[in-house]
């Protein structure tokens, strides 16, 4: 069983692949600046993640390890990232 999740809905200590970057549908111009924006930083389908810290107030922003960078995302930024987690099967 594959576990897939968004990675807005991520915890602390959560590793996993990105599976999916953005949404199949581009119908807002704003979707399409986002995914664009995510790609440039690193979020690209196969790069590894995990979510080191959650912001103190509604857990957002969020600190997230990419691969071998640090990138803090608003949760509906993580929201257009879809991540396979680590040890589903375990």
């Amino acid at each position: 069983m594959t576990d897939t999740i968004k990675l807005s809905q991520a915890r602390r200590g959560d590793r996993g692949v990105i599976v999916q970057v953005g949404a199949h549908c581009h119908h807002q111009e704003h979707e399409v600046e986002l995914e664009r924006r995510l790609l440039e930083l690193g979020f690209v389908e196969g790069a590894r993640v995990e979510l080191l810290h959650e912001g103190l107030f509604g857990r957002d922003p969020i600190a997230i390890k990419v691969d071998d960078m640090r990138v803090a995302l608003r949760r509906h930024e993580a929201a257009n990232l879809t991540v396979r987690l680590d040890g589903a099967s375990a």
